[in-house]
């Protein structure tokens, strides 16, 4: 399945949904939000939400500085 993560383009194996991705682009567990298609996703949605072909998905992760 061919997608854009990010503005990248990526190719997954089979199905997935968006915690499924998530889980394996990043580490973190915390400060990360999920976009697709320009709709944010609450992260009670992610196992629920598939990751369909075409999808343009972007995934954003909070970072600390000063």
């Amino acid at each position: 399945m061919d997608l854009t993560v990010n503005g990248e383009h990526r190719t997954l194996p089979g199905p997935a949904s968006v915690a499924d991705l998530v889980r394996e682009l990043t580490h973190r567990g915390t400060g990360v939000a999920v976009a697709v298609n320009g709709e944010v996703v609450p992260r009670s949605a992610w196992t629920t939400t598939a990751v369909n072909a075409q999808d343009a998905i972007e995934i954003l992760t909070a970072v600390q500085g000063g």
